[in-house]
Formats: structure tokens, sequence, C-alpha cells
């Protein structure tokens, strides 16, 4: 198996990298689906988010009322830190076990693990690559504002809420530059995919 970790920051064209490197045969794991899934109703991550910031986060059907608890940790860092204390794990270990079920389905996969938060939530599986998509700052609030319909503010506080491209940069062993064309992004994305094969071919030679 080959595992790669993609990150970038939001609106930096993650989506766009993880699509191309499926199109050519990755398996693609994405953390924000993951941070859903171990959500569920009833899952012990849910329950200890309700006990942390109380039941009103819970909506009457048992789901996770986001907009509730966006509006406890959005602007308080001390409180987005007890969150991430109770989701990052559970989903460090429901990726663990997912990216070894593909490996045991399939042990030439390719295993694309889309983390937003890779630096931040400080993500430690031993990945063989770590790519980076990096925009100006000013791109991905255009982006946000013309593609996701919110305001220059919300785009910008969006943006800032996240760690700086400095920190992300200095993990990565592959920087895509998405500030251009899709066409540009997809070149450098093939350029990635043929790199890939030819280390995996040196590895079985």
């Amino acid at each position: 198996m080959y595992l790669i970790g993609l990150t970038g920051g939001i609106a930096s064209g993650k989506s766009t990298v993880a699509r191309r490197l499926v199109e050519h045969g990755a398996v693609h794991l994405d953390a924000d689906q993951l941070a859903r899934r171990v959500v569920e109703p009833g899952s012990p991550c849910l329950e200890a988010i309700a006990d942390e910031f109380g039941a009103a986060v819970v909506r009457p059907d048992g789901t996770l009322d986001r907009d509730k608890l966006g509006g406890i940790v959005f602007h308080d860092d001390a409180a987005r830190a007890r969150l991430n204390a109770i989701v990052h794990p559970a989903v460090r270990e429901l990726s663990g076990r997912l990216i070894a079920k593909a490996e045991a389905e399939d042990p030439d996969a390719v295993v694309v693990y889309d983390v937003p938060l890779l630096v931040e939530a400080q993500v430690d599986h031993p990945f063989d690559l770590i790519v980076v998509t990096s925009a100006p700052r000013r791109t991905q609030v255009k982006r946000l504002v013309e593609e996701r319909g919110l305001d220059p503010i919300q785009a910008e506080a969006r943006v800032d809420a996240q760690v700086g491209n400095t920190e992300r940069l200095a993990v990565a062993d592959v920087v895509i530059d998405t500030d251009g064309s899709i066409a540009h992004t997809m070149s450098q994305t093939d350029a990635l995919w043929a790199r890939i094969a030819q280390e995996r071919r040196e590895r079985s030679a």
C-alpha cells in the first residue's frame, strides 16, 4: 500500500486533486466525512459532545445540531480545543481501521487520506507522501464567496480560523499550486501520480 496524506486550507483545491487521483485509481478517504460518521446518533462521540457542551447541541431526532455547536466553538479557541479532543481521536481510530481495510483488500492500493486539519490534528498515520494544495488567501476568499455563497467577512473568518500556509508547507513533500486554472491543477496531479508510479516500481524492483 502507498498512503498519501492530502491537506490544504479551505477552498484550496483539495477536492479537485483528490478526484483526479481517484480517476487514476486511488482509494479516497475523507476526514470530514469520517468526522460526521463518528458523531452519528447514539455514538459515544456524540454523547461526549453533549456532556461537554450541553444537551441543546443534540436535536430531538438525536442528530448533532452543527449550527448550535458551531456557534459555541467557532470564536472560542478553548471550546474548539475541547471539541477537537473528543472528535479527533475517534476520527483517527476510524481512519486507521479503514486504511487497514483498504490494504487488506488490495495490498497494492494507493490510498489518499484527505485531511484538512492534518497539521492541527497532528495526524500520525505513516504517510509515504504528504501533499499540500496551496492557494493565496485572496483566492480562497474569492472561491468561498463565489462558489459557496459566503459574504466576504464570513469567508475571511473561515480562512483565518485555520493554520496558515507556512505551517502546512513545513510538512509538505509535494506542493500543488492551485491558484491557476483547473487544467494546471490537473496537470500537476497527473505528474504526482507519475511520480508515485515510479516510486512504486523502484520499491518492487
